[in-house]
């Protein structure tokens, strides 16, 4: 310990002596102490002067931060204690009610049905939207054409739920993308391949880039499993698609979103796009409101694919 500090403690020992012999109260003690620089040098009481405020400031904040706790708690009790059930019940609006299908895959009561066996009334060439769709139908599938090329449904559509079963053909050729290859356009923004393509492929012990095997949205996600059944064997998809919003000048204001099970397996959660799914070259938005849903007959050489109960709910 330095001198200074010993003569500090020494002349305060002497203060605190002499304030006790006098009968002196503890108040008037403390203030004898901070106001005894007649006796103890100016250095050395003004380190013990600032020593007594941190301390009693200290002391002060802990006791304010203690009530402020005290209140807060208080209060709280008091709410939960007048809160009642009924305060966070909601009753209205009420949800429409919709019947469901009779059996896994069936189309509920509000679906739309794009394909259910019959023929292709929902449907137009994808090329010239005022000639018929060229696919063949019978028994109750619809498979494709690809010398007609492309199909897509009459109505446009902007947020939905989506059903379809499609078949790889058991005889199925070719290996990667040339074996069973077509696709489900989400959204179809112009002829050709123009829009958001979630891939249709044979993947059953097939290898190509993942991001372009069954269940990618093409060339963007890469899917959370590989669920596939052998060809020959009917598998399902469900989508929820989200499409993208624009604002007036053509900007993006939120991106498309597409939640897909394929199989009754989740393989796209929520998946944000990038832009629209191109074979070459980066994504990129453009403006569009409402979009036809389009289905591919690619050009690979393997045989065609088949399709059924095509169905689609409309979400607002």
């Amino acid at each position: 310990m330095s001198d200074n500090a010993i003569s500090t403690v020494h002349y305060a020992g002497e203060r605190l002596f002499f304030s006790r012999r006098l009968n002196v109260n503890q108040s008037q003690r403390a203030r004898l102490l901070l106001h005894s620089d007649a006796i103890v040098p100016r250095p050395e009481i003004q380190l013990l002067r600032c020593m007594l405020l941190d301390i009693m400031r200290t002391q002060m904040w802990k006791f304010f931060a203690f009530v402020i706790l005290v209140a807060m708690a208080v209060s709280l009790y008091a709410q939960q204690s007048t809160a009642k059930p009924e305060d966070t019940e909601v009753w209205h609006p009420e949800p429409k009610v919709v019947t469901p299908g009779a059996t896994c895959g069936a189309p509920p009561s509000d679906a739309i049905i794009l394909f259910g066996g019959k023929n292709l009334d929902e449907w137009v060439s994808a090329q010239n939207r005022s000639a018929p769709a060229k696919w063949i139908v019978a028994n109750s599938v619809v498979t494709v054409n690809k010398a007609a090329g492309n199909i897509e449904t009459k109505r446009t559509f902007r947020n939905y739920q989506f059903h379809m079963e499609w078949r790889i053909p058991e005889n199925i050729t070719g290996s990667g993308q040339l074996r069973g290859n077509s696709g489900l356009f989400l959204a179809s923004t112009g002829p050709e391949d123009a829009g958001y393509e979630l891939q249709v492929l044979d993947s059953y012990n097939n290898k190509t880039y993942v991001n372009g095997m069954a269940g990618s949205l093409y060339k963007q996600s890469i899917p959370l499993a590989n669920p596939m059944r052998k060809p020959g064997e009917w598998q399902a998809y469900d989508a929820v698609w989200t499409a993208p919003v624009f604002n007036a000048d053509g900007s993006l204001k939120s991106p498309a979103y597409a939640t897909v099970f394929l199989n009754g397996v989740l393989v796209d959660n929520h998946f944000e796009l990038k832009g629209e799914t191109l074979y070459i070259g980066q994504p990129f938005y453009k403006k569009f409101d409402r979009a036809p849903i389009k289905l591919q007959a690619h050009d690979d050489p393997s045989p065609p694919i088949s399709f059924r109960n095509i169905w689609v709910r409309e979400l607002n």
